[in-house]
């Protein structure tokens, strides 16, 4: 891996730059206001010239975000599992990877991006179990709310009551609604469109992609407007749609992801929700998640960062035997990536997966152990193992308080039936499974 520049000393000179400003504007010295200016100008000279400076070539076209050239980078793949639609088998795993991604995400919403001792620490003070095997007792601040709507307390088994509001379930949320609204050939345009009209607010490159939509900017230039996250993790937790409304065509949810991911992100943040859906698409058609995750590989560019991390993963996942150890391998290869970037989240995803295999308990509980964004990767996890192993493999203490309620704060859709949802993908995935895609739709271009 490239090495990162040590941004954290930079981050703490800025800082005391600032607490020495207002010291001396106390102190009623005089030339303040001038230093702040003169900083200013440096620092945007800088980070223009840091966006000025060319990508390396030989990297660029190993990376493209063209789906065909995306596609003709890939590996030899199974590119579709299932050829007809076996409704029985794939609502029963629709159940379970619906089920486990809610359960993965619930868990580790009130720890997200907590240092792994200050989890153990919680888990210690409620005389529970870590890695966890349920839901939190108790979690600090538990009246605080998260995106204003759902109260900490709601992420605990004493006081959950339905699955409570997160992004990465809004996302799964809108997916559905993005498909049942313009079919399965939606375009990254139609993707705007329903982000303008259900989203009141977004993160990261999320964020900016809406509010360059909002300004004017065109869909296919949405994630290049100012973003510097455009390889972050957020492309990644939308895939999972994808996935539920292609299931057993891999290639086929991947072309989807790609749509979607390709209004806010490039290269590996692409990369990401191609990967993750075509391994969750896969899922439904295998036995075993690790190899659904291997068929994922099969669906992005073979020399591409992603695909070289994740194939590190599995090559020492024979060593990662529990969350400490996949932690601290991931600080030694990615140190200085930042917490959540697509890259290193994926290698502790699979490790969840390696480390669980079809335990959904242990799959959640270790990839949610592990840190860094940890309500996502462990969301992640559980649509896969869910998938593999059907609402039968899910234990029912991950869903028993879940009350046929998921909550959203997506404009006008603030509650989804759990069961209405389950009707709401299968009649979407038969709509896939029962037709072409029509003369280039697959392609990302408003």
């Amino acid at each position: 891996m490239a090495r990162y520049p040590q941004t954290r000393v930079l981050h703490q000179l800025v800082e005391q730059f600032g607490l020495y400003a207002q010291l001396q504007t106390e102190y009623g010295a005089r030339g303040v206001l001038r230093a702040a200016a003169r900083l200013e100008r440096q620092v945007r000279a800088a980070t223009a010239g840091l966006r000025a400076l060319p990508p390396e070539p030989r990297q660029a076209a190993r990376e493209p975000d063209a789906l065909a050239a995306i596609q003709a980078l890939r590996p030899r793949g199974p590119r579709r599992l299932w050829r007809t639609l076996p409704a029985a088998r794939y609502t029963e795993r629709l159940e379970g990877a619906l089920l486990a991604r809610c359960a993965g995400c619930t868990l580790g919403a009130p720890v997200e991006g907590w240092p792994v001792e200050r989890m153990a620490a919680l888990a210690a003070a409620n005389g529970q179990e870590f890695p966890p095997v349920d839901y939190w007792r108790s979690v600090p601040d538990d009246e605080e709310k998260r995106y204003a709507l759902s109260p900490r307390a709601a992420y605990t088994r004493p006081g959950m009551a339905g699955v409570p509001v997160d992004d990465d379930l809004a996302y799964t949320l809108l997916g559905l609604l993005i498909a049942e609204e313009y079919g399965p050939e939606f375009t990254t345009a139609d993707v705007a469109a329903a982000w303008l009209r259900f989203l009141p607010y977004a993160c990261t490159a999320e964020d900016v992609a809406l509010r360059n939509l909002k300004a004017g900017v065109a869909p296919e230039r949405a994630a290049v407007v100012d973003n510097p996250y455009s390889q972050w993790i957020g492309a990644d937790i939308r895939a999972d749609p994808w996935g539920y409304l292609a299931p057993g065509w891999p290639e086929r949810a991947a072309a989807m992801a790609y749509r979607d991911a390709f209004l806010s992100h490039r290269r590996q943040g692409i990369y990401g929700a191609m990967f993750f859906a075509a391994a969750i698409s896969a899922a439904f058609a295998l036995d075993d998640p690790v190899e659904a995750v291997r068929v994922g590989l099969t669906e992005i560019p073979r020399d591409c960062a992603l695909a070289r991390a994740v194939r590190w993963a599995l090559r020492q996942a024979p060593q990662i035997t529990d969350f400490r150890a996949a932690r601290a391998a991931v600080d030694r290869r990615f140190a200085g990536m930042h917490p959540v970037h697509t890259i290193n989240n994926a290698c502790l995803t699979v490790w969840g997966l390696t480390i669980g295999g079809r335990d959904v308990t242990r799959v959640l509980g270790e990839t949610v152990a592990m840190g860094l964004d940890n309500d996502c990767t462990a969301a992640t996890a559980g649509s896969l193992v869910g998938a593999v192993v059907g609402k039968a493999g899910v234990p029912s203490h991950w869903y028993d308080r879940f009350d046929d309620t998921v909550h959203s704060y997506l404009i006008g859709r603030r509650r989804f039936g759990i069961r209405a949802l389950i009707r709401r993908f299968g009649r979407q995935a038969r709509r896939v499974h029962g037709r072409e895609p029509a003369c280039g739709a697959e392609e990302g271009r408003a």
